[in-house]
This record gives C-alpha cells, sequence and structure tokens, in this order.
C-alpha cells in the first residue's frame, strides 16, 4: 500500500468518526517508519501515530482491516488512558486486547477484523481470545466460574463478557495462578509504553471522545471511566442512539446510488479472485492435487483491486420545510463529499451550486419548492446518477418533464414527514427516512 493510500484512509476514518476518533485523528501527525513493530503514538508535545508501512503490507489486506489496526491503537490508548492505573499485567494486556478486538468486531465488522483472524490465525490456548471465534475451531473445556473457554470466547464476541472476565479467567486457567506470559511483541500496538504519562494535548483529545461515550461493555464497573451511565452497547455515543440509526439509513441510501466515477482521484481497495494455472500457497486442494495429478491444476489467486470511488450528482432541497433535517443531512453530505460531484447542487425554485464550509451550507435560496428545475438541470447536464433530498411537497410532475432524465440514475431521498405522491406518479424511486429523533 501507498503512503498516499493510507492517509486517504486517515481521511476517511475522521469523516466517519467511529469511536469518536476524529479529535484524536486531527491532533497525531502521522510518520511512516520502521522503529516500531506495527503502530505507535508518541508521547511528545505534538504526538505522532508512528507507522510500519511493512507491517500494513504484510498483514493488512483490504482497506477495512487497515482502519481496525488504527482503530485498534487509538482505543488502546484511549481505555488505558481513562484507566488511569499502574503497569498492566500480561493477563490484563490480554484482556484488554481481546475486549477491544471484540469490539472492532461487532461495531465495525467481521470485514475489519478479518485481520486479526488472520493475524492471529496460529495463536494458541487463552490467545485465540484474540481474534473472533470460528465455528469450525473449539478449545478445551476446562471452567471459570462454570464456564469453559469456548463459551468465554462466545461470549467475548457477543459483548457479554468484559475487561474484568478475560483477566479473571486468564488468571484462573493459567497455573500457577496469575502467572500468564504473552509475547507482547506480538499483541498489536505499542503495550510497553501503557503506562507512560500522556502530554496535555493528548489527553484533551481523549477525553473530547469519551465525553460521547460511556464504559458499558469493557469494565465491569464503568463509572469514573467515561460518563457512567448505564451500559447498553461498548464504546457507542452516549445520548444519540436514535440519530444514529437515522444516519445509517440515509448513508446507505446515499452510497447505494454513488456511481464509479473514472475521472475520481479517490479509490478504494476492492477484493478480487482469478482462477490461474499457477499454484498459490493460500490454495491448499489445488497444491494437493498437484502432486498426483499431470495436469497443472488451476489455483485460485486473491488479490486486491483499486476501483475508482462513486460519484454522483446531488440535488438538496433547500426550502423552508427542510428545516429539521437539514442540519443531518449537511452532516451526511460533509462526510461523503470525497464521492460527491463538486459543487454539488441546492434547489428551491431555481438550481443553484452549493459547498459545504466549516459545517454551514453555503447557496442561494428563493423560498418555495419545485422539482421541474432540477429535472430540467439533469437533463441538460446528463449526470450518471443523481440523488434528490426533498420533502416531496412539490409541484405535479409530468411524465414529459420526467422523459429527458432517462439516462441518467434518479433516486430521491425523502424525508419522514414528506410526501410520496407526485414522486409515486411520475413513477421516480424513492426511499423515505426514518423520523428525526428529538
Amino acid at each position: 500500500m501507498r503512503e498516499d493510500r493510507f492517509m486517504h484512509l486517515v481521511r476517511e476514518l475522521v469523516e466517519e468518526n467511529p469511536f469518536a476518533i476524529r479529535p484524536f485523528l486531527r491532533l497525531a501527525r502521522v510518520r511512516f517508519t520502521d522503529s516500531v513493530p506495527t503502530m505507535a503514538v508518541t508521547r511528545e508535545a505534538a504526538p505522532e501515530l508512528l507507522v510500519n508501512m511493512g507491517f500494513v503490507d504484510a498483514h493488512c489486506h483490504g482497506d477495512a482491516q487497515v482502519k481496525a489496526v488504527i482503530l485498534h491503537e487509538f482505543l488502546h490508548i484511549l481505555l488505558r488512558h481513562t484507566e488511569g492505573r499502574g503497569p498492566l499485567s500480561d493477563a490484563e494486556h490480554l484482556a484488554m486486547d481481546a475486549v477491544i478486538n471484540a469490539i472492532i468486531h461487532r461495531q465495525v465488522g467481521p470485514e475489519a477484523s478479518a485481520m486479526m483472524k488472520c493475524y492471529y490465525a496460529k495463536a494458541e490456548g487463552l490467545e485465540r481470545l484474540l481474534r473472533p471465534p470460528d465455528p469450525c475451531e473449539f478449545l478445551f473445556t476446562r471452567e471459570h466460574k462454570g464456564m469453559s473457554l469456548q463459551q468465554a470466547w462466545n461470549g467475548l464476541y457477543e459483548g457479554r463478557l468484559v475487561v474484568d472476565d478475560i483477566r479473571e479467567l486468564a488468571e484462573t486457567l493459567t497455573p500457577p495462578r496469575g502467572l500468564v506470559k504473552i509475547d507482547l511483541t506480538r499483541l498489536l500496538g505499542n503495550h510497553r509504553d501503557l503506562g507512560q504519562p500522556l502530554p496535555d494535548a493528548l489527553q484533551e483529545a481523549l477525553d473530547k471522545a469519551m465525553r460521547t461515550m460511556n464504559g458499558g461493555g469493557i469494565w465491569r464497573s464503568p463509572e469514573g471511566r467515561g460518563l457512567g451511565i448505564a451500559p447498553y452497547d461498548a464504546l457507542v455515543a452516549g445520548d444519540d442512539r436514535g440519530i444514529r440509526a437515522w444516519e445509517r439509513t440515509a448513508l446507505k441510501v446515499l452510497r447505494e446510488h454513488l456511481l464509479p466515477d473514472p475521472l475520481s482521484r479517490e479509490t478504494r481497495q476492492i477484493p478480487q479472485t482469478s482462477l490461474l494455472p499457477v499454484l498459490s500457497p493460500s490454495d491448499r486442494r489445488s497444491f494437493l492435487q498437484a502432486l498426483w495429478n499431470p495436469i497443472l491444476p488451476t489455483s485460485r489467486w486473491d488479490f486486491l483491486h483499486e476501483k475508482p470511488l462513486g460519484t454522483a450528482q446531488i440535488y438538496l432541497d433547500v426550502s423552508g420545510s427542510m428545516n429539521a433535517e437539514m442540519p443531518l443531512i449537511i452532516g451526511l453530505l460533509n462526510r461523503l463529499r470525497r464521492a460527491i460531484r463538486m459543487p454539488f447542487w441546492a434547489f428551491s425554485t431555481k438550481v443553484a451550486p452549493a459547498r459545504i464550509q466549516g459545517g454551514l451550507l453555503r447557496t442561494e435560496t428563493t423560498g418555495g419548492t419545485s422539482l421541474a428545475c432540477v429535472l430540467e438541470h439533469i437533463a441538460r447536464t446528463r449526470p450518471e446518477a443523481a440523488v434528490i433530498v426533498t420533502d416531496g411537497y412539490i409541484e405535479k410532475i409530468s411524465g414529459a418533464m420526467v422523459r429527458p432524465t432517462r439516462p441518467t440514475r434518479i433516486h430521491t431521498l425523502l424525508t419522514r414527514d414528506g410526501s410520496a405522491l407526485e414522486l409515486h406518479r411520475a413513477g421516480l424511486s424513492y426511499t423515505q427516512l426514518p423520523k428525526v429523533p428529538k
């Protein structure tokens, strides 16, 4: 992976902001070096995120896996800073890493946690907890408090066990009691400096992150770590679950209707598979077949293909009836701005260029709502895809107005209280968003 590609993924993480990582990534300057085995954050006044690109190339296959390692290092510092006690024992190192990997698996998805699954593929015993469980793999059945290690493994990745549980399990199942030995150099992130004090700037960035989180799903007693409110899930915002659900629905629709743009300078890596008459170390079946078959069999080769990010023309209804959803929609468009043709467009009774500057929408509005001006603009500019965001309170749309836009794939994002009547009559596809939470 090229360094500029890595920096693009860092920018994406800033926009996506999982686990409130934005304050940290905006503070820490990225420096590429082989002085660390994986990744580490310096404890200087101007902290740096040190990245070993050799490690990234060797162990991260795809964008999601690179992001998983960055998130792992961030959560390391965040949780250890919040915990605030002395040096960790090996059992605590293991427990903290296992819980962090389980959080990433649940909150970001199996595509990201596949990095841990591959990296710790040969781990044995307790260290297997560092990777997601495989349905075909079973651990020995020695029990702790009536729970087998296999049950603990499943419970950890289902979010039912926390750091304290895994630490106790490790200390109990390892004789003599408490003497767990872990090779810290094999663990992700910088473990040896976890007990060191943090610079003020980094502490402030982590405090900002924790103010939107709780300690649930991490420690048995989360008071004093984050907000300490009643836990409902690991490291998610403490007061905006409804907003997040609304955002997920809107983002899903927007992303589905972005088309590949060959002119886009931003790319993403897509896993692909090819069958070639060349033996592959990852295709064991073909390798075994070659031992007895006189004809060289085809082998499966997995590789990553860089594909341009999709783009679409966005038309945003800026009439007064959109006020309730407007701040949320602007936030979503801001996060997807690298995949939206700029300037995007705003409309009321006419179409005008729009930009987001400093989180604020800059455009012109005349009041009222008319979709005719949007359809005329689409027919004139002929984009491959267009997404219209509106409340649907528009004039009657005739077939003659829609026909010139047919080469363009049009989809409408309709607000919860909006009207789909005219869109349905005109044969325009739409998705109605859930109600905006108060």
